[in-house]
């Protein structure tokens, strides 16, 4: 009984200390992963991809990580960044207008002209649902309006020291919205600090509710492995357009490896998912291997 007791001690004290984070015995490192790397196939129908071992600090595969290429809907980090940097009221209430339609590629939006959402609803369904209108919705209230808006943006980027992203809207609908593979990693580092954009770019269903007429509007995550299991992702954000392809950054674990992976230029609305599920397969089977050798 006293050796049962004890075993429940340890287990309660190893969950309320966070043991269960710690790094396990057979945790092969960053470097014996990039070094064995070219041992097991990895066929990625994305034309550039990073994935960043978090806990090493240190880059495991890379693919046309330095090419400079359009990065649609992920543009809406950096516009959620520079929403919360600016300590704004999120309760505000919003007026969507004719100003927020898309007039570069004519996307459709759920949110009519004269509907209103607090700021806070807005940023919510931009991050989880990539709703264009609520971006540029965003972008048209700030202080000193969009265009100050947008050179906000390119000011966070200079910060965070992305010398090859440059921002032209807050939706990114604008070919001119770029960075690189590499650079994306940085910026969904830096993302991943503000607690609000982690919980609303994760939530699998969302709803707001129009202030004007009650109506309330519910919508779903874009990227559909939040919704699973097997895919524990503190961080998502979808993009497309038919100049960018389909794009997809997360930061998430593998097994016990937190990673964060960036898909550019994915062609098939399914590869990314596709190209998820074999980066994790990639990564499993070179664990075992340099496991088993060890």
């Amino acid at each position: 009984m006293k050796i049962l007791s004890l075993f429940v001690l340890l287990c309660w004290t190893s969950i309320a200390f966070g043991v269960e984070d710690t790094v396990p015995n057979d945790y092969v490192p960053a470097k014996e992963i990039r070094e064995n790397a070219r041992r097991v196939n990895l066929k990625l129908r994305s034309h550039a991809a990073i994935v960043f071992d978090e806990r090493d600090n240190e880059v495991i595969l890379e693919r046309n990580a330095a090419e400079v290429t359009q990065v649609a809907s992920f543009t809406k980090l950096m516009t959620a960044m520079v929403i919360l940097d600016a300590e704004l009221d999120m309760e505000k209430v919003i007026t969507i207008t004719k100003a927020d339609k898309d007039r570069i590629r004519y996307s459709k939006s759920r949110l009519q002209f004269g509907m209103q959402f607090t700021r806070q609803d807005l940023l919510m369904i931009a991050l989880a649902a990539s709703e264009n209108r609520a971006a540029m919705a965003l972008a048209r209230t700030y202080p000193g309006g969009t265009e100050a808006f947008v050179s906000a943006m390119n000011n966070k980027a200079k910060e965070l020291g992305l010398t090859q992203t440059r921002f032209a809207d807050s939706a990114g609908l604008s070919n001119d919205n770029v960075s690189t593979a590499q650079e994306l990693l940085q910026l969904v580092k830096a993302a991943s600090d503000y607690p609000l954009i982690q919980e609303y770019s994760t939530q699998t269903r969302q709803s707001i509710t129009d202030l004007n007429s009650q109506r309330e509007i519910t919508y779903g995550n874009t990227n559909r492995l939040v919704k699973k299991v097997s895919w524990p992702i503190s961080l998502s954000k979808t993009g497309f357009t038919k100049d960018a392809g389909n794009c997809l950054v997360m930061q998430t674990r593998i097994n016990a490896r937190p990673v964060i992976i960036v898909l550019l230029e994915s062609w098939g609305s399914l590869s990314k998912y596709g190209d998820s599920n074999r980066i994790k397969k990639w990564l499993t089977r070179i664990e075992r291997l340099v496991a088993n050798e060890g």
